[in-house]
């Protein structure tokens, strides 16, 4: 059965059907490709929901397997990335469930003041504010995390994030709303167009999440 028939009859970019092609008929390095082209956006999906970065890569990768297993079933009726983001929400979700209940983060954080000039002071701040936002979004409640994360973060449309996360727009606008709300309340105007360098997926990370993803299928390195 396809996995992707529950979702809105969005149809998939051509580049999406090309792409999954090249993976079904194992062409060398496409897998990598499509890892690559969504591996930020799942990681902080999963996330929003685990609050935890080694969690997250975990499930991503669970995703992932999940993904290839159930490829040839995908048929575009939603584009790749809202496929690929419903399975890595559902291994999230599967992992936060035998894991427990979330336990409560600490009220006290950091004060968020930022020196102007860019010295290693002034540095040091920034990495405490962004510490500091990371710890804000990781204290709002469950779902407000995720589409706050898709929404703010990645900027997906409101119809993209209830795809993605199996919500009517009407949730997911509330949840937002909701989220900005409990974020103005901790750390005020902190927030802002600075949002894409928080949650970071840089280079190393991206590049080991693709070759455990690929050694555990069998795939060739990358290169």
């Amino acid at each position: 059965m396809s996995t992707d028939t529950a979702l809105p009859p969005d149809t998939a970019p051509a580049a999406d059907q090309t792409l999954v092609a090249e993976v079904l008929a194992r062409r060398p390095g496409a897998f990598e490709r499509l890892m690559r082209a969504h591996n930020r956006r799942l990681f902080r999906t999963a996330r929003s929901i685990l609050r935890d970065d080694t969690e997250a890569e975990e499930a991503v990768q669970e995703g992932y397997i999940s993904a290839y297993a159930a490829l040839a079933d995908f048929k575009g009726q939603s584009s790749l990335s809202t496929w690929l983001t419903r399975i890595v929400v559902n291994a999230a979700l599967m992992r936060r469930r035998k894991r427990g209940p979330e336990a409560p983060l600490p009220a006290d954080l950091p004060d968020p003041q930022i020196p102007p000039a860019e010295t290693p002071e002034a540095l040091a701040m920034r990495r405490q504010l962004r510490r500091l936002i990371e710890l804000s979004v990781d204290g709002l409640p469950g779902q407000c995390r995720s589409i706050f994360m898709l929404r703010s973060v990645e900027e997906l449309s409101v119809a993209e994030t209830a795809a993605c996360l199996g919500l009517s727009e009407a949730a997911v606008k509330t949840g937002l709303f909701r989220a900005r709300r409990l974020l103005r309340e901790r750390i005020g105007a902190e927030i802002g167009a600075t949002l894409d360098s928080f949650f970071a997926f840089d280079g190393a990370r991206c590049d080991r999440l693709v070759a455990a993803v690929l050694g555990r299928l069998g795939l060739a390195p990358p290169g």
